[in-house]
């Protein structure tokens, strides 16, 4: 008893922060797959023989980590960490690796990729989304190397921002799947650029969107979830939405509609479950528990008298895929530590 006890002491203090120690063993995830170009999933659509190229040279930047968006978010957490651990042992040669990916020259060559008629949707929302957080960190670091490449980001950033703007409105049916093209997920960290970088443009494209698409729903059937591959759970994504473009009197009035159950004190949700880690899609349920725990991290820190209960149900989820950082498999090592890490900041912020 006595031993489980100082167990559940230990886990929660874990989960409060990191060590250096665990920090510098988490950073070699990302950094190690940055340059690693196979396997590699491109999503390329073909017009011609002449499209066809190593995935370094068609995506110079953001080539590693198997496949485009898990490079992105591979760099946001290189990001994360320097601002977060000072003290991280391969300090020096994670910024030598970001300033060598995010050069001027290669962000030019990510916005020629984009700018081309057949790649318009490549990666909407889920790489979009990734790639306004990973500006975000940038601008926000109060390190010097990040105001350079911060610089060279904006071009591709203001790129996906305007394709934000036109697409949004073409709309008219949001996506409510738990994997990448989850259109809740695919507007909250856009929403978080657009308040930093005071883009009203942006703001009013999510805030028009989302009201248009989510505010009517009510009594969602949150026990469906999750399904057989998800990493994000459709339900806490849209609340996590409306969360942002609401005040919070019109949250908790749809949110109450919305999400009866979850305002109740003895709310519970089963942490999803993951047969076979060796396999690249049942994996995904670690990242759902990730993705669970930061959405209820955040829900219970913006409205403590009313969900204050989901702090304990998120520091569950999280335990749940904690352990599964370093299993060997890269079928999840590629991009869990983002999933990890952002689900700390939440708990953190």
């Amino acid at each position: 008893m006595k031993y489980i006890l100082l167990l559940c002491i230990s886990m929660f203090v874990f989960a409060q922060d990191i060590s250096t120690k665990t920090a510098n063993n988490w950073a070699t995830l990302p950094l190690k797959c940055i340059e690693q170009q196979y396997p590699n999933k491109l999503g390329q659509v073909l017009t011609s023989h002449d499209d066809l190229d190593l995935p370094q040279n068609l995506h110079p930047a953001f080539y590693g980590c198997f496949d485009w968006h898990s490079a992105v978010h591979g760099h946001w957490s290189l990001v994360y960490l320097l601002s977060n651990y000072t003290n991280l042992t391969n300090r020096d040669l994670i910024i030598k690796q970001l300033e060598k990916q995010l050069t001027k020259e290669n962000i030019a060559q990510e916005v020629v990729y984009f700018s081309k008629k057949e790649n318009y949707s490549f990666e909407r929302t889920y790489g979009w989304n990734w790639l306004l957080q990973l500006q975000l960190e940038l601008e926000q670091s109060k390190d010097s190397y990040a105001l350079e490449l911060a610089k060279n980001l904006k071009p591709l950033s203001d790129l996906i921002i305007s394709r934000y703007i036109e697409f949004l409105p073409k709309l008219n049916y949001p996506l409510r799947n738990g994997t990448h093209s989850n259109t809740a997920f695919g507007l909250n960290f856009a929403w978080d650029y657009a308040v930093f970088a005071e883009n009203t443009d942006l703001q009013n494209a999510i805030s028009t969107a989302a009201k248009r698409l989510f505010l009517n729903d009510a009594a969602y059937p949150f026990h469906l979830e999750p399904s057989g591959t998800d990493f994000l759970s459709p339900f806490l994504e849209e609340l996590a939405l409306m969360n942002r473009v609401l005040n919070k009197d019109a949250f908790l009035s749809w949110g109450k509609k919305f999400a009866k159950p979850l305002f109740m004190k003895n709310f519970s949700w089963e942490v999803a479950k993951v047969s076979d880690r060796t396999d690249g899609h049942l994996v995904h349920l670690d990242g759902l528990n990730f993705s669970r725990a930061w959405n209820m991290f955040s829900l219970a820190k913006h409205y403590p008298n009313e969900l204050r209960h989901l702090n304990t149900l998120a520091q569950t989820h999280f335990n749940a895929a904690i352990d599964q950082l370093n299993d060997g498999n890269y079928e999840g090592e590629h991009w869990l530590t983002s999933f990890a890490l952002y689900a700390l900041k939440q708990k953190n912020k």
